[in-house]
């Protein structure tokens, strides 16, 4: 006989995961906002929380708690949209989880059960923020943050970042190939997985680290080549969308969603990261790359694409929105995931036609204030002008 809380919570679980979702009046011309996050911890089924069974579980406690669900990549596929959500428990301890929804916008639910990645790294303590790449070899790729501790010094929070890969056809069976090895950078994080060749090989998005947090002398998001997805070994960076001092990336940035093909180049969807008297502030920005040399950077507008917005800005990292999965579907409707404040899941949603519209026609930063207000009046002239005043 199961607990009475059982039926309770359940209700509290139905309603959250049926809860239709509506676009919130903030308008730009640029996407459109949801009043409900996609994802949060509330949508975790309570078969991984709690023993069901009274007997052993009396009081229905929570035996294994979840803290937060963030940084999901994602893919489009057979006409459903599907998350792989990073889910954190109560441990700190991050895994995989995939939920599937038929309209991307709401009634994301989790499968049965959470990804069991191949164990083949004894040294791997956490993994997360996995981005999902379709690659024109027919995987679909998974590239995530694998952590380790670092043992050469003597510091419990001391950490190393390696770039994991799996791949899959069905998102249900992975096989775990070798870590991405970069020969000039110590660490690596927010590497995503080009969906083609390169000159014939596999290229890869990067972001040197000389250390866990702090990028060193890592100069922005690198780009580079590898002849063998199994055995991926890059031994040259080139740099792309790179650090700018006094702007959205000066502390550091990082690929987030897998490239977007369009006519006029492939489209970035990354984070770039600046410091404040409250601590780091993560937000989205966009750049385009040329369609035959994907590390020439051809178009990168001004400032900030998405930033935390009311209740997004408060959460266990508080100031932070994140991405590393973004969807087109077959009606050209984009559909970017991001994560607020290290704790939900929230999607944001346009059209191709709009998101070119922006990357390509929004102007450059021109990093300095004098030019950044000429740019200003030259906007209100015309303005003002096409107003007749």
């Amino acid at each position: 006989m199961l607990h009475k809380k059982y039926e309770e919570e359940l209700k509290k679980y139905e309603a959250v995961v049926s809860r239709p979702n509506e676009k919130t009046e903030e308008y730009n011309g640029i996407y459109d906002r949801y009043k409900n996050p996609v994802l949060t911890r509330d949508h975790i089924p309570l078969t991984w929380k709690y023993d069901l069974n009274p007997e052993t579980n009396p009081f229905f406690m929570e035996r294994l708690g979840i803290n937060a669900v963030m940084n999901s990549g994602a893919i489009y596929l057979n006409g459903k949209y599907y998350l792989v959500a990073r889910i954190e428990g109560n441990d700190r301890k991050s895994f995989f989880g995939v939920a599937e929804s038929d309209n991307g916008v709401d009634g994301f639910r989790f499968w049965d059960y959470p990804i069991l990645l191949p164990d083949t790294c004894p040294e791997e303590t956490n993994v997360y923020d996995m981005r999902l790449t379709q690659h024109e070899d027919g995987y679909i790729y998974g590239v995530f943050c694998s952590e380790s501790k670092d043992t050469s010094v003597n510091d419990l929070s001391a950490a190393v970042a390696a770039a994991g890969i799996v791949r899959t056809k069905d998102l249900k069976t992975w096989e775990r190939l070798d870590n991405l090895k970069t020969l000039h950078s110590p660490q690596q994080r927010n590497v995503v997985l080009h969906p083609e060749f390169v000159n014939g090989k596999y290229a890869f998005y990067t972001r040197p680290m000389d250390d866990f947090i702090d990028t060193g002398s890592g100069g922005g998001i690198g780009f580079g080549l590898c002849d063998d997805i199994e055995h991926a070994v890059i031994d040259e960076e080139i740099m792309t969308s790179t650090r700018k001092y006094h702007t959205i990336t000066e502390v550091k940035n990082g690929a987030g969603a897998t490239p977007i093909k369009t006519d006029k180049g492939w489209i970035h969807i990354a984070h770039g990261v600046r410091n404040t008297a409250a601590g780091l502030r993560y937000v989205i920005y966009a750049f385009a790359t040329d369609l035959n040399d994907p590390s020439k950077v051809i178009a990168e507008p001004s400032g900030m694409l998405i930033g935390p917005r009311g209740a997004e800005r408060v959460g266990d990292v508080s100031n932070v929105v994140f991405t590393n999965g973004a969807i087109v579907n077959e009606k050209n409707e984009v559909f970017i995931y991001y994560a607020s404040s290290d704790t939900r899941m929230h999607v944001a949603t346009t059209t191709l036609d709009r998101l070119i519209d922006y990357v390509f026609n929004t102007p450059e930063d021109p990093l300095r204030s004098v030019k950044c207000v000429e740019q200003r009046i030259d906007l209100i002239k015309k303005n003002l002008e096409f107003l007749g005043k």
